[in-house]
């Protein structure tokens, strides 16, 4: 609940403005390959997404997190998200 809190105040704290009805949704994997397994479906769909690397060291680039481009279709998302834990 704390990463999806913290989710939400990211966006409404953005720059812009996020439509109405906008949800924050926090999904996980084990691993930084597991990462890019969903980043290649994201692409794969055509599902606008932002990857974050850490550049800094010990990461040196490692793919830490994605985040989709809000106001994506649900079935869209469904494709490539459906098999991912919710964080709690």
């Amino acid at each position: 609940m704390v990463a999806a809190q913290l989710v939400h105040a990211a966006g409404e704290s953005a720059p812009g403005d996020l439509a109405p009805g906008t949800h924050a949704v926090v999904l996980g994997v084990d691993n930084e390959a597991e990462l890019q397994e969903i980043e290649a479906r994201l692409f794969q769909f055509d599902v606008p997404y932002h990857a974050i690397r850490e550049p800094d060291a010990p990461w040196q680039g490692a793919l830490m997190a994605i985040g989709v481009v809000p106001m994506v279709p649900t079935k869209q998302l469904r494709k490539v998200t459906k098999k991912l834990r919710l964080l709690s």
